[in-house]
């Protein structure tokens, strides 16, 4: 009896305890159902319909992704968004471990530089935005002044097909490459010291050392970096949308600025939930992809 007693009220603390553990639970569970859960469903609901927010939803089945499959400016965003990814993500990667590797020194005022490089990270993309547009205008532009000044002729930054989308993708390094050097840092920090010691000690050069050592031991931090830049690669927006409103001639327009565009602009909503759904699962393809080919084992 005082065993069965005892193995009672265990069974009511932990009763209580998981009661309190719901309780505490759910005001976040009532709110990714709200923010997260409810829009998730109704997109999913709304790929099969056609809706422009003022009349009723018409179900149209598969004829959304039907109109997709023969959409080519969906296509040419996807495209245009995958010259941005190749000029970006290798571009942020040197920079942010050039940088790294310059503050794992003991520097002078390593700090500062630490805090100054990161402050891009935490101003809004929208201001970083506009003044890039400044710097990159094409007659009163701050960087065709200076050219010319020196004897330069002016280059259409964003006014040139080929140039608007490697422009964009300068800018947006240079707004986000603080976060990826803190991640780098953080990287090179964890790297034990004694493995610098044995390598030295067998006659490795600097370059050597680096190569054999740093790198691999970096892997980690490199595909999380990798995914990271490819995550918000792909959710390009602001950027196009304020410098160029997806011009010249296309050459900027994102796969996100397309789908805000047939939603917002052509109150395509079906269509545009639809371009979304298959967006996401390129996504998600892409990472895989890119996890099963950069992601290795450290210490094999």
């Amino acid at each position: 009896m005082p065993e069965r007693a005892a193995k009672k009220r265990r069974w009511r603390v932990r009763l209580r305890e998981a009661q309190q553990g719901y309780v505490l639970v759910a005001p976040y569970l009532l709110h990714l159902s709200v923010f997260f859960g409810y829009p998730l469903l109704f997109a999913f609901v709304l790929m099969f319909h056609r809706w422009d927010i003022v009349t009723p939803m018409e179900f149209v089945g598969l004829k959304n992704f039907w109109r997709l499959v023969r959409d080519d400016l969906f296509f040419r965003a996807l495209l245009n968004t995958g010259l941005f990814l190749t000029i970006h993500i290798p571009l942020q990667i040197v920079v942010a471990l050039f940088f790294a590797e310059l503050l794992n020194r003991p520097l002078k005022g390593r700090g500062f530089f630490r805090a100054a490089y990161f402050m891009p990270v935490v101003v809004s993309g929208v201001v970083i935005t506009i003044l890039f547009q400044q710097l990159f205008a094409f007659d009163t532009g701050l960087i065709n002044r200076m050219l010319q000044a020196l004897g330069g002729e002016p280059v259409p930054w964003l006014v040139s097909p080929a140039l608007a989308m490697p422009s964009i993708a300068i800018m947006a390094t240079w707004k986000n490459v603080g976060l990826y050097i803190v991640l780098f840092l953080a990287g090179l920090q964890h790297i034990p010291k004694h493995l610098y010691e044995a390598a030295e000690l067998d006659g490795a050069t600097p370059w050597q050392r680096w190569w054999h050592v740093t790198l691999p031991l970096l892997n980690p931090t490199m595909v999380t970096v990798v995914v990271l830049s490819t995550i918000g690669g792909f959710s390009l927006f602001i950027e196009p949308y304020i410098l160029t409103g997806g011009g010249p001639l296309n050459a900027t327009l994102s796969a996100v600025l397309y789908i805000y565009n047939q939603a917002f602009y052509f109150n395509h909503m079906g269509y545009a939930a639809a371009l979304g759904f298959c967006f996401a699962l390129v996504i998600f393809l892409v990472v895989l992809l890119q996890r099963r080919f950069v992601e290795t084992d450290t210490w094999s």
